[in-house]
């Protein structure tokens, strides 16, 4: 369906930058959460439904978005999570046959505003150099001081806690319930292809809220322990944290994804810190300390480990480094089968780069069983 009519929409960022573009639709909206960026060229219905990125502005960097529709198979969550959508050209046909709906019909199913027509080439350039900050997108272009007004409330993205607002309220199994091992998975954002992965692999998963203590997730008594990824700042997880020192006392297999790898990092005593203006794209290159081995990954995050904390940790070891910027990418725990990485080896965009990290946590869950 094509709009013939496009309302006038801007873009206000909270240090008063202004955007211009066009409503998606015909729609009159406002949406407000931090404004960051994503530098892969597909993907975006992965994107728009992974937990990870909930209450954040997604700037897509690729000039086209929506030509090849959505699919059910392609959501990552139940329903899209990110607060609000900033592009170059939207696409209101698709020509993928496999599409089930146009992206149009996604985005009006689930409520989300978007505007299209924005430099997002200038505007992604400005995120790179002045950082991820709140921003506003909106219809209202002639309320600008009422907006700002509005935007000054926003809550900073730094010591924001938001896995309680993704993560499941009961638990729940995931995969064949026949299989081989058995994983406790924390829930604080956690996407579906991971629990894919986990199942394919011969788990049968049982999902916990975020909250969860160690108690309830060893209570079925299972081979091995996950930490999802998810959003916001990790400090205030408390919960989590220490339901993770109390799963490391278990010495039992743990693996952590992204928000649970600075999780896992807390756990130990490392630091946690906000970022310029993060990581989100499917071209991330990574090395492997390990082997020697490069890796194009998918990463989403805001946040990162401190480094120099990591290298004194008596009891850690850096497997992973970012190539761009020296950030940790991936630790270990020298004692115990334990480990996790700032990426997404689910995510598949290398396309088979990092999948090895799955293999090697069923590895070292068999071990501990023999």
């Amino acid at each position: 369906m094509k709009y013939q009519k496009k309302n006038k929409a801007l873009l206000l960022l909270e240090d008063g930058t202004i955007f211009y573009g066009k409503a998606v639709g015909n729609k009159e909206g406002t949406a407000f959460g931090e404004v960051c960026f994503n530098t892969g060229m597909t993907g975006y219905q992965e994107i728009f439904t992974d937990p990870s990125y909930f209450g954040q502005l997604m700037v897509t960097t690729n000039a086209h978005i929506g030509n090849y529709g959505t699919r059910v198979e392609e959501i990552e969550s139940d329903s899209i999570k990110i607060a609000g959508l900033i592009c170059k050209n939207f696409s209101y046909e698709y020509s993928r046959p496999g599409a089930d709906k146009s992206l149009l019909e996604f985005l009006e199913e689930n409520d989300l505003f978007a505007i299209s027509d924005v430099d997002t080439r200038a505007l992604v350039s400005y995120i790179r150099d002045n950082g991820a900050m709140n921003a506003v997108i909106s219809t209202r272009v002639d309320e600008i001081e009422t907006l700002k007004k509005e935007l000054e409330k926003v809550p900073s993205m730094k010591g924001l806690e938001l896995a309680s607002k993704v993560s499941t309220a009961e638990p729940y199994f995931f995969g064949d319930e026949n299989a081989t091992f058995k994983i406790s998975a924390l829930d604080i954002g956690i996407k579906k292809n991971i629990l894919r992965n986990l199942s394919k692999r011969g788990a049968y998963i049982k999902v916990f809220p975020y909250n969860a203590t160690v108690e309830q997730m060893g209570e079925w008594n299972p081979d091995g322990y996950f930490i999802s990824n998810g959003p916001g700042d990790p400090e205030p997880l408390t919960e989590a944290i220490e339901t993770t020192k109390q799963i490391l006392k278990t010495n039992k297999p743990l693996f952590g994804i992204c928000l649970g790898h600075q999780v896992l990092a807390l756990a130990n005593g490392v630091s946690t810190y906000k970022m310029h203006h993060g990581h989100r794209g499917i071209n991330h290159p990574i090395l492997n300390l390990l082997t020697g081995k490069g890796e194009i990954t998918s990463q989403n995050h805001g946040f990162a480990i401190k480094r120099e904390e990591a290298e004194a940790h008596p009891d850690l070891d850096i497997t992973h480094t970012h190539l761009n910027d020296g950030t940790v990418a991936g630790i270990r725990m020298k004692y115990k089968n334990v480990f996790s990485v700032q990426y997404h080896p689910e995510a598949s965009p290398g396309p088979h780069d990092a999948e090895y990290l799955f293999d090697q946590f069923f590895e070292a869950i068999k071990a501990s069983r023999n």
